[in-house]
């Protein structure tokens, strides 16, 4: 059948996957405008203590080469800090015990605002994490934030 306004096997496809790839462009989460893509494999986050998981740079080791992101004496025992800027948060849950999380909401994406009372909370929907595993403590939030890696060197909290 030549052309008579029927649609050929051919057309049909190429409609339909040209209808699916505009579908996935416009699903992208609030707050992930320009962000760098994530990895979904997760990374451990090093302790200052020998309980904590993870691993923290040994004596005669040469701490990673990533960026410092605090003193430990500017995160505060039992809370933590956002690094709104590299996405991540980092808490002290006991003294000498550091964490690093996703600063990303896991309901909708948005980033998490606030760190009080034992939880990293999200200004969004009420998401709240507690700061010691950022499992959830409240709200719609359907999973934990994924843990960062970070190093605790001395004094120096390094990210990667």
């Amino acid at each position: 059948m030549s052309g008579g306004g029927r649609a050929t096997r051919r057309t049909v496809l190429a409609a339909g996957a040209a209808g699916a790839a505009a579908l996935a462009a416009g699903c992208s989460k609030y707050g992930d405008e320009g962000a760098a893509p994530r990895t979904s494999e997760p990374a451990s986050s090093a302790s200052g203590s020998e309980s904590g998981s993870g691993s923290s740079a040994s004596a005669g080791t040469k701490p990673p080469a990533g960026p410092v992101l605090a003193k430990t004496s500017d995160i505060p025992v039992g809370g933590g800090r956002i690094f709104k800027d590299r996405k991540v948060v980092v808490t002290q849950p006991e003294s000498g015990e550091f964490k690093a999380f996703s600063a990303v909401c896991t309901h909708e994406g948005c980033i998490v605002s606030t760190v009080s009372d034992g939880t990293i909370n999200c200004p969004c929907h009420g998401s709240r994490y507690r700061v010691a595993d950022a499992s959830v403590a409240g709200g719609p939030a359907p999973r934990p934030l994924p843990p960062e890696k970070i190093t605790v060197t001395g004094k120096s909290i390094t990210l990667g």
